[in-house]
């Protein structure tokens, strides 16, 4: 399993009732159920990673995260989950808020673009960038929204979303050196848990 998505296990405690938002092919679910004897869903539009997440023994739902979480009922999960998706929706801001209406506590992991190799790529190099968790050309990207570790604090901040606990890596997957110093510029991917404040 990916570093980053261990540690976003690693945060969900035995038994939790578990929504994954954009589950994907569902490792993460299939993981949690087999070694945290968790219960949930998968939330994904793709029918190609539904078939995949079915194929992986995960209940998993086709919606689109851009209409919201209104067939969930209010404080329904323990933990929502939303690993590589908030940067690929039209209102992250909602969705946020949308998760701890449905959810006690939510997770979420995205690229930050304020990683200084993307500051390389766009200072020097003059080109949209490019890295491990944003693999895609810009012309073909479903990334809407991207946003740095100040930008996902401050909007934090805003909605009274109380920050429990921030995790970051390096490229590798691994804790960059001088992360806890200076994690917007040296960390590629940031991982939050949070509550409603």
């Amino acid at each position: 399993m990916r570093r980053d998505l261990q540690i976003v296990a690693d945060w969900i405690g035995s038994g939790s009732r578990v929504l994954d938002l954009g589950c994907g092919d569902g490792h993460l679910l299939r993981h949690l159920y087999e070694s945290r004897n968790v219960t949930g869903y998968g939330l994904e539009i793709d029918p190609e990673q539904i078939s995949e997440s079915v194929a992986n023994g995960v209940n998993v739902i086709q919606t689109d995260l851009d209409q919201g979480l209104s067939d969930f009922e209010a404080e329904a999960f323990d933990h929502v989950v939303m690993t590589q998706t908030l940067q690929a929706v039209q209102r992250p801001d909602r969705l946020l808020l949308e998760m701890l209406r449905v959810g006690r506590e939510g997770i979420v992991t995205f690229p930050n673009f304020a990683y200084w190799r993307l500051r390389y790529y766009l200072a020097i190099l003059g080109r949209m960038p490019m890295s491990g968790a944003l693999a895609y050309a810009w012309y073909e990207t479903p990334n809407i929204h991207l946003c740095t570790i100040h930008d996902f604090e401050e909007l934090c901040r805003e909605l009274g979303i109380r920050i429990i606990e921030r995790r970051v890596l390096s490229h590798e997957l691994k804790p960059p050196r001088l992360g806890g110093l200076l994690p917007n510029l040296l960390a590629e991917v940031a991982l939050y848990r949070f509550r409603r404040a």
